[in-house]
């Protein structure tokens, strides 16, 4: 990558950061134009910047409608970047269930995962937020789902992700399916603890692991 290219993505990234949607759109335009790879712009540049702004929610530097407005940025270039992602699709598509847990409302980071898992050529079933521990199970049996993606972003709701593998173990049906967690609070440890098949720290890093589970079952670790 052009040290130009990376200079587009730390822009963008601060656009979503300084909340200037006008900023975020204008550059995702010249990106597309210059042809530079929108999945890149997206990952390294949108995502990296909603990152960066969660990180100031925690230290109670911004507030909620700061993340808000961030989010809106962030949408708006989704909205230019997206439609130019060059999808790898490879004939049979891998199927997704992905959620965050009951209890939790904050999506953005489940929606991002979702992108990047489509234009990866990955099947996604997405349930939304706050959503019970069966509805998880529900799916993933109605659409013979490969992976169930779990999110969250609160500490108070991180008991939902093992109440899936719960469940799953329950019907005798834990081997059908990969369990990958993620969000702020999660960690590999608890992963371990709850007896999940993975831990991605960011949306990029759940799409590589979904590709690893899905062409090597016998690889669970991140």
């Amino acid at each position: 990558m052009s040290i130009n290219n990376k200079e587009f993505f730390q822009k963008l990234s601060d656009a979503v950061v300084e909340m200037d949607e006008d900023e975020v759109i204008t550059l995702s335009n010249e990106i597309v134009a210059q042809g530079i790879d929108a999945y890149d712009a997206i990952d390294q540049g949108l995502s990296h910047g909603m990152e960066k702004a969660g990180k100031l929610f925690e230290e109670e530097e911004y507030f909620i409608p700061e993340l808000l407005l961030c989010s809106d940025a962030m949408y708006a270039g989704l909205d230019v970047l997206k439609p130019h992602i060059k999808v790898n699709a490879h004939g049979v598509k891998h199927k997704v269930v992905i959620g965050v847990v009951e209890g939790d409302t904050h999506d953005i980071g489940k929606n991002l995962v979702k992108i990047m898992l489509e234009t990866s050529g990955f099947e996604v079933f997405d349930l939304g937020r706050d959503i019970p521990p069966q509805q998880f199970v529900d799916k993933a049996k109605e659409v013979n789902a490969d992976i169930i993606a779990l999110a969250t972003l609160m500490t108070t709701t991180m008991d939902g992700m093992d109440e899936v593998v719960h469940l799953l173990k329950k019907e005798n049906i834990k081997d059908r399916y990969k369990v990958v967690i993620g969000g702020g609070p999660i960690s590999q440890s608890f992963a371990d603890k709850i007896g999940a098949d993975g831990y991605a720290v960011n949306a990029a890093d759940a799409v590589k692991l979904a590709r690893r589970l899905v062409s090597d079952p016998s690889e669970v670790a991140v």
